[in-house]
């Protein structure tokens, strides 16, 4: 799998992790920065949440570990959790914004 087929992956698994708050996966939500592979499977996201002292923080950034892990040629994952920029409504897809009422 190249490394443009494995980020594939990666964010269509990222979009079947959700905040249990939100009705809206992590992805749609803007709460991805960035996501990088190396040539060995080695996998670093930078990625925020909708708030620094979400409840739920150790709760998401597990999920996303486990379902990122869990991907074909994926050997590990590295989330560095960066509050900048800082998260804000905007960075949402129209799908989420349309899904929250913001549309």
């Amino acid at each position: 799998m190249t490394k443009f087929e494995t980020e594939e992956k990666i964010v269509e698994m990222l979009k079947t992790v959700f905040d249990p708050e939100i009705p809206v996966d992590v992805y749609n939500l803007g709460l991805i920065y960035k996501i990088d592979v190396s040539d060995k499977g080695e996998v670093t996201i930078d990625m925020t949440l909708t708030a620094p002292n979400c409840p739920a923080a150790d709760f998401i950034l597990e999920d996303v570990r486990m379902k990122v892990e869990s991907i074909e040629g994926v050997t590990s994952t590295n989330i560095n959790l960066v509050f900048e920029p800082e998260w804000d409504k905007d960075m949402m897809s129209e799908e989420a914004k349309l899904e929250l009422g913001f549309l």
